[in-house]
């Protein structure tokens, strides 16, 4: 995987929003947010780096508790059906990037879905994370 020529924005004042995912296999999760999503792979190394879209993902391999994580253990999602938090992606078109992403290999839920106030599917990327897909009705 070729790394574009691009950084990790590194702020000097303020501070950018980036995701952090653990993954069991960092090639599948980084081609998986590049080839679905048209994401940017910045960094193909541990940890990998990914823009996409105007926010940044890393992903990198699970571990052990760090000194400043003394009694953490990351690890990627190990029940599909319980989770914590979601990446959100609002889209202009959800019916197209329903047709484009499946076609990419994206594994949907279920289709879109109206609710009251919006079109609204989920994706699983390749370690099970949670990946809402919404669209606005009011436009």
């Amino acid at each position: 995987m070729p790394a574009a020529p691009m950084e990790h924005p590194a702020p000097s004042e303020g501070f950018v929003v980036t995701l952090f995912i653990t993954s069991r296999d960092l090639r599948r999760s980084t081609a998986f947010y590049r080839d679905v999503f048209g994401g940017t792979i910045v960094q193909d190394s541990e940890p990998c780096v990914v823009k996409l879209a105007n926010s940044w993902l890393i992903i990198n391999l699970g571990g052990g508790p760090t000194s400043d994580k003394p009694e953490v253990v990351l690890e990627a999602p190990t029940d599909p059906r319980k989770t914590s938090s979601f990446m959100n992606l609002r889209v202009a078109d959800i019916q197209q990037c329903y047709r484009d992403w499946k076609a990419k290999g994206a594994q949907f839920i279920t289709p879109p879905q109206e609710r009251e106030t919006e079109f609204r599917c989920y994706i699983r990327d390749p370690d099970g994370y949670l990946i809402e897909v919404g669209q606005s009705k009011a436009r």
